[in-house]
């Protein structure tokens, strides 16, 4: 199984890819990037790109994958609404666009978020870009798959890259065994993350293709 990972230095992305790492039917992870990862694994194959609203001059490199697994994205606090629609929208579009050109067999998971606004006519406005880019990938030629976890705890060392994130994660860590048993619906971990975006490829088109919290630990377990 050939693997397209966007965000592998995120927290997700992290775990998504240490279990693609522990998968053996994954052959091979083309991870894109900006900046080199650190990571000399085998299976590992970097993709060195700048712009990620154009993927043309990579295009080759990224074909004939059975899934891309697209966990790359960023809070709206801080970034006005035409960045966050560009990083938001239209670097995934491009991205799907780009992995997805003849090949309706791949499997898109998209990290998206509880409160996404499908019907893209709410009051806020990150869900309504958000809703937006679930609903464009949804339309495409492809198996396409939107994970809307709530609470996402690290596992195995993750870390986010955002400063204020890995802030809250460690003052609010401790309180993970207490959500889980008080909001099993809205917590899910990095880990079963990872293994349920691995499922859906196995799902091979088939079930709910939009995934909340129960149904990522369902297919992560």
């Amino acid at each position: 199984m050939k693997v397209i990972l966007f965000g592998a230095s995120g927290m997700v992305g992290q775990g998504v890819l240490r279990e693609c790492l522990l998968d053996p039917e994954v052959t091979e992870i083309l991870a894109v990037a900006r900046s080199p990862l650190g990571r000399t694994e085998p299976k590992v194959r970097q993709v060195f790109h700048d712009d990620f609203t154009d993927f043309s001059r990579v295009a080759d490199e990224l074909s004939g994958a059975d899934a891309c697994f697209y966990c790359l994205g960023v809070s709206s606090a801080g970034h006005s609404p035409q960045d966050y629609t560009r990083i938001t929208y239209d670097c995934t579009l491009a991205a799907a666009r780009t992995v997805a050109a003849g090949n309706p067999r791949l499997t898109f998971t998209y990290v998206s978020g509880e409160g996404t606004d499908s019907t893209e006519q709410g009051r806020t406005g990150w869900a309504r870009v958000k809703g937006r880019t679930e609903n464009a990938l949804l339309a495409m030629d492809m198996r396409a798959y939107m994970f809307r976890p709530a609470w996402i705890q690290p596992m195995h060392g993750e870390r986010s890259r955002t400063a204020w994130y890995r802030v809250a994660y460690a003052a609010t860590g401790w309180a993970y065994p207490l959500l889980r048993r008080m909001a099993p619906k809205h917590v899910t971990t990095t880990e079963a993350l990872g293994r349920a975006m691995l499922a859906t490829v196995r799902l091979a088109g088939e079930g709910p293709h939009v995934l909340h919290s129960p149904d990522i630990n369902r297919l992560g377990a």
